[in-house]
């Protein structure tokens, strides 16, 4: 067991309130010697005899403290206290040599990163609001040891827990409770209790639900009646795992109805000839500059001008990605002749877009060749008398995340089906069956997008999260049904058809209230219910379309 562990037990055991501190040592070429013999020194004088404060700071150091050990422009370990300073002569390595004889001796258990975590990869406003050492530019200044934040630490921590040890995540996840955010599960729970604590309510499956549709492809379409909190929704999602308006890694960007080309997201050439960056261009950029990080791009109202007009070039720059060396790259988005940047921009991984509509007079439909792309999630569940979700909250804070734990794994059928071969085969087999009902109004879908139901369903199989016949349930409410609209004897013989593929039993003709059918036993109960309120609209209206 390690000493760490010990330390950590007798301190817990006692009655008084442990309060771990938190530093940063810059350790320059110590870092090895130091790290080998488990300790940090630090003179008691300069030579002229006067005390220095980042020295002294090594005596307000506490056994269990944690130490953030950086050398030669990267973090390399953690070290914890292990017994607090004393006065000890200079150890016998050349780099002390300028120093006096006598100083500051702590004892520390390290723990090296499994990946070193480089200075200018911690985003450069927790530098300059954190302080301590780092100077007002976020550069660090030249002292020994500082005081940081818990608070600076967690961040650092939750964005690149990928980087840290097993041993240091068994530490921080059992001593000093520190919930790794790495995988889905983690991430939703956080998410959820995020969103609760700012007093909207959605079912935690619905925050599943968006985080695969992200995952399996960084284009979502929310629908739903206005009023819902759709744009709050997105906004709190992206606000709990570190992204906001502020460090820019959310930007809100509001569609106008005269929008006719892609020049007003992503930017023109003027009568000077200068280029003149788009709203989505300059996030692009910067997420581009720091690909470890999740961007989420929310286009409000984004039917409000036609869809296919001014996002045609970035919905063909996404069907363009492809692996390249191990990364996702795609096709260049903007020419380096037209822009007069350093070189040509492309849409990088950790870009996400999601789009909120409303369905009135004062929008305009959606193409299928826009739906094939995304995953269209509808909100239309409103409870106004349900306050139990605001009991007992915890304050939940945002954990900032690496965009690794949202970044695709799968780009083409052949990258899912190494690893989910039956699923990709027992999914298949349902789509063909639905295939069979969609031919009838040549609606039937095609592979594209039976293959991002399948990495949906795999990064749902892979992260334990729902049940195999729920998370279908939404793929086919989300990538299905939005493609049926019309007005013609065909569209009720297609829905009552997939009313028996979802249900397992045909739709009495003789019911008059369709509203009336019990759906929980349905074996997709959502999609039963959707395909029920489009029969109604058709019967009521002569006209049926999945938009309300």
């Amino acid at each position: 067991m390690s000493c760490v562990f010990i330390i950590f037990d007798q301190l817990l055991a006692k009655k008084e309130i442990f309060k771990m501190n938190y530093w940063w040592v810059n350790q320059g070429k110590n870092h090895k010697n130091e790290r080998e013999k488990g300790y940090l020194w630090a003179p008691k004088t300069n030579k002229i005899g006067h005390k220095i404060e980042a020295y002294e700071l090594l005596n307000s150091a506490k056994v269990g403290d944690l130490v953030i050990c950086y050398s030669d422009k990267y973090i390399k370990s953690i070290g914890f206290v292990v017994k607090e300073a004393i006065t000890a002569t200079r150890p016998s390595i050349k780099a002390y040599d300028q120093w006096n004889e006598e100083g500051y001796y702590l004892k520390l258990n390290y723990f090296d990163m499994d990946k070193q975590i480089e200075r200018n990869e911690i985003p450069l406003n927790w530098r300059i609001n954190e302080g301590g050492p780092f100077n007002a530019t976020g550069e660090l200044k030249m002292r020994y040891f500082h005081p940081i934040s818990e608070d600076f630490f967690k961040k650092v921590y939750y964005k690149f827990s990928n980087n840290f040890s097993e041993d240091l995540k068994k530490i921080l996840g059992e001593k000093m409770k520190f919930t790794e955010i790495s995988n889905d599960k983690t991430v939703i729970k956080h998410i959820y209790n995020y969103i609760c604590n700012k007093g909207f309510y959605y079912l935690i499956d619905d925050v599943a639900n968006l985080l695969l549709s992200i995952k399996a492809k960084p284009f979502v379409i929310f629908s739903g009646i206005s009023g819902t909190g759709k744009t709050k929704m997105i906004q709190w999602f992206a606000e709990s795992l570190g992204a906001n308006e502020i460090n820019g890694q959310l930007a809100i960007i509001p569609v106008r109805p005269d929008w006719n080309d892609g020049s007003d997201l992503l930017g023109y050439v003027d009568i000077k000839g200068e280029f003149k960056e788009g709203p989505l261009t300059k996030v692009i950029r910067q997420a581009t500059d720091n690909s470890n990080d999740p961007y989420f791009v929310l286009l409000d109202e984004m039917n409000l001008a036609r869809v296919e007009h001014y996002f045609s070039d970035i919905l063909s720059i996404m069907e363009s990605r492809k692996w390249k060396d191990g990364k996702l790259t795609s096709s260049p988005l903007l020419s380096q002749d037209i822009t007069n940047f350093k070189e040509d921009l492309y849409l990088p991984s950790n870009v996400y877009v999601i789009g909120t509509v409303n369905m009135d007079e004062t929008t305009h439909p959606f193409s299928k060749k826009v739906l094939d792309r995304a995953n269209t999630i509808e909100f239309n569940r409103v409870e106004l008398s349900n306050f139990s979700f605001l009991e007992d909250l915890e304050e939940t804070e945002p954990m900032p995340i690496s965009n690794q734990v949202l970044e695709s794994k799968y780009l083409h059928l052949k990258d899912v089906y190494k690893e989910y071969k039956d699923l990709v085969k027992k999914t298949t087999m349902v789509l063909e069956e639905i295939n069979n009902e969609l031919r009838i109004t040549n609606a039937h879908v095609g592979y594209r997008v039976r293959d991002e139901i399948c990495f949906y369903l795999a990064y749902n199989e892979s992260g334990d999260l729902m049940e195999y016949e729920q998370a279908l349930d939404y793929c086919i409410l989300q990538k299905i049904l939005p493609r049926i609209s019309g007005s013609d004897s065909r569209i009720e013989t297609l829905l009552k058809g997939l009313y028996r593929i979802f249900t397992q039993r045909e739709l009495d003709d003789n019911q008059e209230d369709l509203n009336l059918i019990d759906t929980k036993n349905a074996l997709y109960p959502q999609s039963t219910r959707k395909v029920i309120e489009m029969l109604g609209r058709l019967r009521v209206d002569g006209f049926t379309s999945f938009w309300v």
